[in-house]
């Protein structure tokens, strides 16, 4: 049999396996991180929704509110003054929240950001021209 120390066929052999045996631990780890950022969004956009949900839910009961209120109070004077306002207020902050939801949706989002960086940092240090350091 050849003897591993020596560079023989037996020796490149196992050093395949053991080159394989590492690559597979990196892509376990690699997906680990995956699944890691995946929990971590799912977490993330459900607050995000549920928190938003009962904000646009109590904001805009608190609009109306006041407004009927305003407008009530300024019933015999300027009715339509203050009809005229808060339709415009509320057309207005409604072009705003628009814009800025448009904004988001063109942003994207950061999933995968950290196992991307962590691939490319993988990638380069496996590059022939950056084995020698």
């Amino acid at each position: 049999m050849n003897d591993p120390l020596r560079g023989t066929p037996a020796g490149l052999f196992s050093s395949v396996r053991g080159l394989g045996v590492t690559a597979l631990a990196l892509l376990g780890n690699r997906l680990d991180l995956l699944g890691t950022e995946l929990v971590e969004e799912r977490g993330r956009l459900l607050s995000l929704v549920t928190y938003g949900a009962v904000a646009l839910l109590l904001l805009a009961a608190g609009l109306v509110f006041l407004s009927v209120f305003i407008t009530v109070l300024l019933w015999d004077s300027n009715r339509l003054l203050a009809l005229g306002v808060f339709s415009g207020l509320f057309l207005a902050g409604g072009l705003l929240a628009l814009g800025m939801t448009l904004g988001f949706a063109r942003a994207g989002s950061k999933l995968f950001a950290a196992s991307l960086a962590e691939l490319r940092k993988d990638g380069d240090a496996m590059r022939p021209d950056n084995q020698n350091r």
